[in-house]
């Protein structure tokens, strides 16, 4: 055999088995699942259901359920009491129900309005921020009182005035300072 007919064999071959793969690719895309494939995340707390059939399908998931916790309790009380100058019943029927949310706290009902319901963080930060406002309001009224109050109190007339103003503004810009570098240190 000569170069032109292994040449010829070798496309040819090659064509074949390019055939044979395209077929079976056809043949196994055309297969649709009668049911779409849907992953849903699972967690402890999540519930979802499917209602399939042949018009069609429909889905409801809940990554929070159940949202709120439920605890119900109940006491009866039947007591007979004796006593020296007569006696009495006692009954008592009591009925408790208390809804708690996932982290163990008992929900007490209504909104959380604004300003409740802070982390331990955000809380931890406004404490912070409350301290360094304090400390630099002291430092910045002490630096003015130290170097601007000696300059302005010798005006005449209104050097006291102004002394007064050197001291507030020193105790305000210390203030927003202090704020500054309290948040940069505790990470707020």
């Amino acid at each position: 055999m000569n170069f032109f007919k292994w040449t010829a064999l070798g496309v040819g071959g090659v064509v074949a088995v390019a055939h044979i793969g395209v077929l079976g690719h056809i043949i196994t895309a055309t297969r649709v699942p009668e049911a779409p494939v849907i992953n849903f995340p699972r967690g402890d707390y999540s519930s979802y259901k499917i209602e399939a059939g042949k018009e069609g399908y429909s889905i409801e998931y809940k990554a929070n359920d159940p949202a709120v916790l439920e605890s119900q309790k109940s006491l009866s009380l039947d007591k007979e009491k004796r006593g020296l100058f007569g006696g009495g019943n006692e009954s008592r029927r009591e009925w408790r129900r208390d809804q708690y949310t996932m982290e163990g706290t008992r929900n007490l009902g209504g909104a959380v309005a604004d300003g409740e319901g802070k982390s331990a963080k955000e809380i931890e930060c406004i404490v912070a921020d409350a301290g360094a406002r304090s400390q630099g309001a002291i430092a910045g009224s002490s630096i003015a009182a130290g170097v601007g109050v000696p300059a302005v109190i010798g005006i005449p007339y209104v050097g006291w005035l102004a002394a007064g103003w050197v001291s507030l503004l020193g105790g305000r810009i210390g203030s927003a300072a202090g704020s500054t570098v309290g948040s940069m240190l505790n990470d707020c």
